[in-house]
């Protein structure tokens, strides 16, 4: 038997993998960066490979990672997370440096950089793990803390995309007894879920313009679950 509420005990950061160049560019937003050996530094990222970073980490050989701290906005969340490099620029508007490779780092509301070679890939089924040498690694804000994915999940009530390794469809997590006039509501774009139980106002009471706090898909795009 599987407690997929278990694996929620499991501990890992939240991060902004990056990587193409100045012509083209992409990233994601990740909560699978580890570090595998000390020297020389060698660190390991999962990337499914439906993303387009991957591509762009297969051509290029290298990669960026930028950690995000506990303040970062929904917006950067949400366009790192949610959203496609093959629908829409990323990287437009966002405050960049390119490092030794070449590959973008995002500096926006993050605390340290790191810039990685890319060594070895493995294929792990539905995702592709990059393990990289550090070529870079840098601070940008040691006044303010990692965002955790424990913090993204209890205090910004987040959740992984679907192309993330740690996805699980919440609507599959056993259910505790709960009051039948409480529904809730289903982000059909990010599976951010609005429960009623959880806030002072019900979901058709929710303004016509009111947006989904992690993706900002609308109101409409919702489903009841």
């Amino acid at each position: 038997m599987i407690n997929l509420e278990a694996l929620f005990n499991i501990s890992y950061g939240l991060y902004i993998v990056c990587s193409g160049d100045k012509d083209k560019g992409n990233g994601y937003i990740s909560n699978t960066v580890f570090q595998v050996t000390s020297e020389p530094a060698r660190f390991a990222a999962s990337c499914n490979k439906n993303n387009y970073t991957t591509e762009l980490i297969q051509k290029t050989g290298a990669f960026s990672v930028s950690v995000l701290h506990t303040e970062a906005s929904s917006e950067i969340i949400g366009n790192f997370g949610y959203k496609s490099g093959k629908d829409v620029d990323k990287l437009k508007g966002v405050n960049l440096i390119y490092g030794e490779t070449g590959v973008p780092i995002v500096l926006d509301e993050c605390i340290s950089y790191y810039e990685f070679k890319v060594i070895q890939t493995v294929d792990v089924g539905t995702h592709i793990l990059f393990i990289g040498e550090m070529v870079t690694a840098e601070n940008i804000d040691t006044t303010k803390e990692p965002m955790t994915y424990l913090y993204y999940r209890n205090i910004r009530k987040g959740f992984s995309p679907k192309n993330a390794p740690t996805y699980i469809d919440k609507t599959k997590l056993d259910t505790k007894s709960r009051d039948a006039s409480y529904k809730r509501f289903k982000c059909e774009v990010c599976g951010y879920i609005y429960d009623e139980a959880e806030h002072d106002i019900k979901f058709a009471d929710l303004p016509d313009d009111w947006v989904c706090p992690i993706c900002y898909t609308d109101k409409a795009d919702f489903v009841e679950i």
